[in-house]
């Protein structure tokens, strides 16, 4: 089997997400692999149902900006060129899926809570992009 040579790497921004990246700089390093970092906020909208009578783009603008302010960050710590820190808007699955193809990536990594039973085996995001990503997928299993 071929090595990689495109690694996308989706995380959230908690303090989980070390965790994905240990693991991720770690097999690019292996595979002489390059690192996409990718970040995806999800619309404002999204989480209020559309109902609230008020201008989100204000809130949408800094959540977008600490957004790439975080994932500078880890970009530093990790040594992932600006170039490939990537910000987006929408849903994660989608836009992951999208980001790969678009990127030519041939491993998605994202994070994985381990619950218990096979449907919580994967989060649903990480389930998501499971289900329509034509690459291989690498769930990380996050302890804590």
């Amino acid at each position: 089997m071929p090595a990689y040579t495109k690694m996308l790497v989706a995380i959230d921004l908690t303090e989980e997400a070390p965790q994905v990246l240990d693991k991720a700089k770690a097999l690019s390093e292996a595979h002489g692999a390059e690192l996409i970092l990718v970040h995806v906020v999800e619309p404002v909208g999204y989480a209020y149902g559309g109902d609230i009578p008020m201008d989100l783009t204000e809130l949408q603008d800094q959540l977008d900006k600490a957004a790439h302010e975080q994932l500078g960050n880890y970009g530093d710590q990790y040594g992932v060129a600006k170039a490939n820190q990537v910000v987006t808007v929408g849903r994660p699955e989608s836009e992951i899926h999208r980001l790969a193809k678009e990127q030519n990536a041939d491993l998605v990594i994202v994070g994985s809570h381990g619950r218990k039973g096979f449907q919580l085996l994967l989060g649903s995001t990480a389930n998501g992009v499971l289900h329509g990503t034509e690459c291989d997928v690498l769930a990380v299993r996050i302890h804590g």
